[in-house]
């Protein structure tokens, strides 16, 4: 009998090890044509009987794009040079774009002369103890992954929810002072990009569902002037992870196209003003309405939506991540691109132009 009982403890044990490590990579999931993310839920109270841990098992990196978090601007300017541009958040900081070329792109988010948050994309990019394309296995290898992340921040308390697609799909560890999102592509298996977090940048953004005790941190609502300058910095942000997308999946780049671009900022209005999400637009049609009407003259064409994801970055991982938005995201057919946003509702179409006898 006792016998018995230690075989049925190991089984359960190694049941356990199962469902943790269990990957899902169903070709079929679209997380987001059935409509927005969860809010997180800010009523509840952090339950004092659920033990969670920071649980980190690597050292925080002296070198590579990991290591600018918590330092000066001055410091990252030293090291990474003048940005592209500076473009406005939602958040309280700035992004600085830096896009060496279609293999080394990166956001760094700087608040008050100081390196907050960042994220970074393609193959070349220097992220250690990481690398864009590493296997999910490799990952797994280096750190633990947890289901519940807890915090204390200002004589606050705060728990971050990890679902079985969060976890599969954009887990967050903790490496030192930073906590570090891994973006895995479901279709490959491989590490798309890195997110990099102070504590309070990670609460203010709240990208998981989340329980607190004490009082909740807030970002300060930009203006209605700010905000355009918002949607626009968005806009050119998703137009340059989208390049960056097709070239690591062996794609050409594809072109700008600004009356493109005004078709799609017109439906992502449409969208939030009718609180319709969807393709076909009740006063305006299907896609190719919309390009007829605006005298936009092409081979074939298609669109892209989202709605209430937080920023650039996560909307194109989420595409990346959703079957029939990959699909038109690395079409090869496509040249141009146009790009619209309006209060976090997201339009891209693409275009095959006609080509010049």
């Amino acid at each position: 009998m006792r016998n018995l009982v230690r075989i049925l403890v190991l089984i359960s044990g190694l049941l356990a090890i199962v469902f943790l490590f269990n990957i899902n990579f169903d070709n079929n999931g679209d997380v987001l044509v059935n409509g927005v993310r969860q809010q997180p839920k800010l009523d509840q109270s952090l339950d004092e009987s659920v033990d969670v841990q920071d649980v980190s098992q690597l050292d925080y990196p002296q070198e590579g794009l990991i290591s600018l978090v918590g330092k000066t601007s001055k410091e990252l300017i030293h090291t990474l040079g003048e940005p592209l541009r500076r473009d406005p958040t939602f958040y309280g900081y700035d992004w600085w774009i830096y896009k060496t070329n279609l293999h080394n792109y990166v956001q760094v988010g700087v608040a008050d002369d100081k390196v907050v948050t960042m994220y970074a994309t393609g193959a070349e990019v220097d992220i250690p103890p990481f690398k864009i394309g590493q296997s999910i296995a490799d990952i797994y290898h280096l750190t633990s992954i947890e289901a519940n992340i807890g915090l204390d921040y200002e004589g606050s308390s705060y728990m971050f929810e990890l679902s079985e697609d969060d976890m599969n799909t954009r887990p967050l560890i903790t490496i030192g002072h930073a906590y570090i999102q891994l973006h895995i592509d479901k279709f490959t298996g491989t590490l798309s990009s890195i997110r990099v977090l102070d504590i309070e940048s990670l609460i203010k953004q709240r990208p998981y569902e989340m329980v607190y005790r004490g009082e909740l941190l807030e970002s300060t609502p930009p203006s209605s002037i700010y905000e355009e300058e918002i949607e626009k910095s968005t806009e050119k942000q998703i137009f340059d992870i989208t390049n960056v997308f097709r070239t690591r999946y062996g794609f050409r780049p594809i072109e700008w196209d600004e009356q493109t671009a005004d078709v799609a900022f017109a439906h992502s209005k449409d969208m939030y003003e009718t609180n319709d999400f969807s393709h076909t637009s009740v006063k305006y049609g299907e896609l190719s309405d919309r390009l007829d009407a605006a005298e936009i003259f092409y081979q074939t064409a298609g669109e892209n939506i989202a709605a209430n994801y937080m920023d650039a970055p996560a909307v194109m991982e989420g595409w990346l991540n959703s079957k029939g938005h990959r699909d038109t995201l690395l079409n090869e057919q496509f040249t141009h691109l146009g790009v619209g946003v309006f209060k976090k509702h997201y339009t891209q179409n693409f275009i095959e132009k006609w080509q010049e006898e």
